[in-house]
């Protein structure tokens, strides 16, 4: 999710895209390591195609805030 706007309006996202990086967006966002997703997913299956496995994995992916410059102080 990301809602971009100016002028006092609330700027949030959660994606941490290539927009959200861009110098005049500078979006505070949610960086969901989209990397580490497919690597975890590509063990998964290798681990249940080559070594058999069938009971289920949990992997927990911790999001990481990214603080640009759509964020301030507390109010």
């Amino acid at each position: 999710m990301e809602v971009m706007a100016r002028h006092g309006i609330e700027i949030r996202g959660y994606d941490d895209s290539m927009l959200s990086r861009l110098a005049y967006v500078d979006l505070t966002t949610v960086n969901q390591q989209p990397m580490e997703h497919a690597r975890q997913a590509v063990t998964a299956a290798v681990e249940r195609l080559d070594q058999g496995r069938t009971a289920p994995r949990e992997v927990v992916i911790p999001p990481r805030l990214v603080v640009r410059g759509t964020t301030g102080p507390a109010r």
